[in-house]
């Protein structure tokens, strides 16, 4: 990197001159520039070159024939335009930024960096007296490249030349090219739409507005990269575009075709070649994918971008192992390309190599301050090493440490189980530890694991043996079910690890929610009205349903979060239907042949049969199970407002008796307008139909509702137990089942239900003291332990009785030094607590017989108040120092004598680098 004084200086003296600019060109260039920008490369050629052999006095003409012969790949040609152009133009920046790509492409390793220094003496020198808007947009191109302060460049070059000429299109491409490679797609964006009212005839406006758009909006950068198109059929950019975009949905055969379309206008084109060394890796032909490559380096044999363009598609698919070695490939070609090194860096990141990644991923930032998702992870690492880090076995979790003293414990058991299942029925042991991290805040999780905000819906993500996931912190009053989250992403785990991560998007995603339906009926993706009506398709609209063989392309553009949650869906039942029809062991077999290198079409050929005949087989599969979902009711929607009265509904239901959606719809307004009773029979009508379904807000959870409102509360009840069994997330209605039996006194329903409640909503004081209320109440004091526990860091307001609960809970399974401990600080916090005294005294004397259960409610100075803890990261002291003698506690002793024991003994701090 040059001195940066020398890099303002000379960005300083370029930009006084700016006004003195180029001459329009004639209109006969202008012709010609269209038929360059539409596509028709040997018209526009043909012309460019009349004109430089005529001699014509204008540089335009030999920058436009060299860009036409690098497009084409013309490299010996363009070289030799190249050097007679500059003989003629010695200080044209941009001419000279065009030949240093024409040599380099004709593999001139030593030439091109005699002529990158000579770029840089040219813009030192005095004979650069005038400089137009072109050649300032090139000198800012070459400081990009040279990895100068971004943010300076577009300072000092682009921004000072669309300040001069409002109208100077290359400013505004240079500018989003700049803030696309930062990942300021922002930036981007706003850029793009400013240059489209300039000049929308460039096909490089639309196509750069699809780049910036591509991670957020997949509507509008396919209608971008569209237009693109329609401008310049043979936009080599946007057609790299669609080839990604078709690879990306495992479309490779679309991939393909594109990539022919490319090959037939530039033989020896890079990235073409790069993606075709990409597909022919995803289909196993290791000797293919070697020679692609090869081909891609033919003209430049140092090129990094190509095995950063290999390796970068290779970790979209999650072949990160793969991924970082192409990246130091690249590395080895140039050690100061940025964006292989960042790539590197979160490659290594999701492979669990924490330490090297995090360095990197400082470096990167450190060099390269503009650069956004760089900055994003150093700023969420600061935050990252505050957490706590819980171990068991080769499971690490990494959490909020107020989170770990709530709820980490039961976070440690269920990944536990998880492996144990899961593992042993796929036939996997991880080769190395496992690390989850769970996020309190959305954005961080999104950043974590996108590199950017934004990933809205999104629970929790695995890389492999890396799960990112969000905690219920993070997701409202009505969070998911984080242990039906974390079994389906410890189930990736185990499938990645299976297929050494080579498998198909919707099979991956289909194993885990069909995992999660058998670990619980009431996790996953289920059968819904509306995901028949999808399935089957309406009389106004066609079914919805995807082929498997085309299933992961669902997942990338759906057209709403609804189609999202059905792919899902859809995935987990052509799982489903393999193994019923199939056994576990095909499916096991297809995960192994993958694993192998095996193409999805032959593993899949090779257990159960072509594609094409699965794709038929599961069409009448699925469409039977939508058919057997309340088969007597009538589905139509035909003939049904969009909205009605009463009055209208009735009338409806009256004629159609069975119509679900009239049914629904009339209960719905019943129910609103207080008309309880009649709401009811017609929720009946439906539950008799069997179309009752757990989905938020559904007809089952207004028919528990409306039962509450009548006083059925034995209807109500029996309602609230089919919800819970069909939705994960029931958080009202186990709250309202904890009330009703807590009335019963049926301590072990109670102690179920707590427990449920503790799945979806670990962060909030109920679950805890119904849990540890039921275990009390039932006589099961080891039942209580944990969720007083937990209680005593929520910064409880009467931290003495929740002390002594835990004490006597201790007490009474036989943990008298953690009960002293506790009873201990019951009595610091007040002095003259009686009954903590006698439980303190029968502990030290062995007088317990059986623990203080059975006795009456102890009392104490001071308010009692444990059904009223608002959260806190408030903690506890750390040790504790029993006396020797037990005497009566003396109420001047100050509270710093009495040392405390640590909340979370079982938690290590993650401070300092990560492992």
């Amino acid at each position: 990197m040059y001195d940066m004084r020398l890099f303002h200086a000379v960005g300083l003296s370029l930009c006084v001159a700016l006004s003195c600019v180029s001459t329009l060109p004639a209109a006969d260039l202008q012709a010609t520039e269209s038929l360059f920008r539409s596509g028709k490369y040997a018209e526009a050629e043909a012309i460019a070159s009349a004109e430089v052999e005529a001699g014509i006095w204008n540089e335009r003409w030999p920058r436009l024939l060299l860009r036409l012969q690098l497009t084409q790949g013309k490299y010996d040609e363009a070289l030799i335009t190249y050097e007679n152009a500059i003989s003629r133009y010695p200080s044209s920046l941009t001419l000279r930024s065009l030949g240093i790509e024409a040599i380099r492409n004709n593999d001139l390793i030593e030439r091109s960096e005699e002529e990158v220094t000579r770029f840089f003496a040219i813009l030192q020198s005095s004979t650069l007296r005038y400089v137009s808007r072109d050649n300032l947009v090139a000198a800012g191109r070459y400081f990009v490249e040279r990895g100068e302060d971004a943010r300076k460049i577009l300072e000092m070059f682009y921004d000072r030349v669309r300040d001069a000429d409002p109208n100077f299109l290359e400013a505004y491409i240079a500018t989003a090219e700049l803030a696309i490679e930062k990942g300021d797609y922002q930036v981007a964006a706003e850029t793009m739409r400013a240059a489209e009212l300039v000049d929308a005839s460039d096909p490089r406006t639309a196509y750069l507005s699809a780049r910036a758009y591509e991670s957020s909006d997949a509507k509008m950068a396919n209608e971008s990269i569209e237009r693109a198109l329609e401008i310049n059929p043979n936009h080599i950019p946007s057609l790299i575009f669609q080839a990604e975009s078709a690879i990306d949905r495992e479309q490779y055969d679309r991939a393909k075709e594109s990539l022919g379309k490319i090959v037939a206008i530039h033989p020896k084109h890079a990235d073409a070649w790069a993606l075709q060394a990409v597909l022919a890796h995803l289909d196993g032909d290791l000797e293919l994918e070697k020679k692609h490559r090869e081909t891609a380096l033919s003209t430049w044999s140092r090129n990094p971008r190509v095995d950063y363009l290999i390796g970068k598609k290779l970790s979209e698919k999650y072949r990160f192992a793969e991924g970082a070695e192409y990246q130091r490939r690249a590395l080895d070609f140039d050690p100061t390309f940025h964006a292989a090194r960042f790539q590197l860096a979160q490659d290594q990141l999701r492979l669990g190599q924490e330490s090297d990644g995090w360095k990197l991923a400082q470096m990167v930032s450190k060099t390269d301050p503009y650069n956004v998702v760089a900055h994003n992870l150093v700023t969420l690492y600061d935050r990252i090493k505050s957490f706590h880090t819980l171990e068991s076995g080769d499971i690490h979790v990494r959490m909020d440490p107020r989170e770990a003293d709530l709820y980490g414990d039961a976070v440690l058991n269920l990944l536990g189980e998880a492996r144990q299942v899961l593992c042993e029925k796929y036939d996997v042991r991880p080769e190395a530890p496992i690390l989850v991290e769970i996020f309190p805040d959305q954005k961080d999780f999104a950043i974590r694991t996108f590199g950017l905000p934004g990933g809205a819906g999104y629970l929790g993500v695995c890389f492999g043996r890396v799960i990112t996931a969000n905690s219920p912190a993070s997701q409202g009053e009505r969070p998911s079910n984080w242990q039906s989250v974390l079994w389906h992403e410890f189930c990736h785990v185990v499938t990645l690890e299976k297929t050494r991560n080579r498998m198909p998007r919707w099979l991956s995603e289909g194993i885990s929610v069909y995992e999660e339906r058998t670990r619980s009926p009431a996790w996953g993706e289920s059968m819904s009205p509306r995901y028949r009506e999808m399935i089957l398709g309406t009389a106004e609209t066609p079914s919805e349903l995807v082929p498997p063989s085309k299933l992961s392309g669902a997942f990338l553009s759906p057209p709403s979060p609804m189609h999202l949650q059905f792919a899902y869906y859809e995935s987990s039942l052509v799982v489903q239907y393999i193994i019923e029809q199939h056994g576990i062991d095909k499916l096991k077999q297809i995960l192994d042949s993958l694993g192998a290198g095996v193409s999805t079409e032959d593993a899949f050929i090779g257990a159960i049969g072509p594609m094409d005949k699965l794709d038929a087989e599961f069409d009448r599969y699925a469409k039977k199970i939508a058919n057997d979902f309340a088969p007597d009711a009538e589905w139509s929607r035909e003939g049904l407002p969009e909205k009605g009265t009463v009055d209208e509904w009735q009338a409806i239901v009256e004629e159609r008796p069975t119509n679900f959606w009239a049914l629904q719809s009339l209960a719905a307004r019943l129910y609103q307008s207080g008309r309880f009773e009649d709401a009811i029979a017609h929720l009946k009508t439906l539950e008799e139909l069997s179309a009752l379904s757990g989905e938020r807000g559904g007809p089952m959870e207004m028919l528990a509702l409306a039962y509450q409102q009548t006083g059925d509360v034995e209807s109500e009840k029996r309602v609230l137990l089919k919800l819970i069994q069909r939705s994960s997330d029931a958080l009202p209605a186990l709250k309202r089942l904890i009330e009703m039996e807590s009335i019963q006194e049926n301590w072990d329903d109670v102690a179920s239900f707590a427990e449920a409640v503790l799945a979806i909503q670990p962060l909030l004081p109920i679950g805890h003291e119904t849990l540890a209320n039921a275990g009390e109440k039932s006589d099961s004091p080891a039942l209580a332990v944990a969720p007083l526990k937990a209680l005593l860091s929520l910064e409880p307001i009467d931290p003495a009785g929740l002390n002594f609960r835990l004490a006597n809970a201790l007490a009474e399974t036989g943990e008298k030094e953690n009960a002293k401990r506790h009873v201990l600080m019951a009595l610091e916090e007040a002095p003259r607590y009686r009954e903590a005294h006698e439980l303190l005294l029968n502990l030290v004397t062995g007088k317990l017989d059986g623990g203080l259960a059975d006795q009456e409610e102890p009392t104490k100075e001071g308010p009692v108040a444990e059904d009223a803890m608002p959260p806190s990261e408030a903690g506890v002291p750390k040790e504790v120092e029993l006396p020797s003698v037990i005497e009566e506690p003396d109420e001047a002793r100050t509270p710093d004598e009495v040392a405390m024991p640590n909340s979370n003994e079982s938690a290590k701090d993650a401070g300092g680098d990560p492992e």
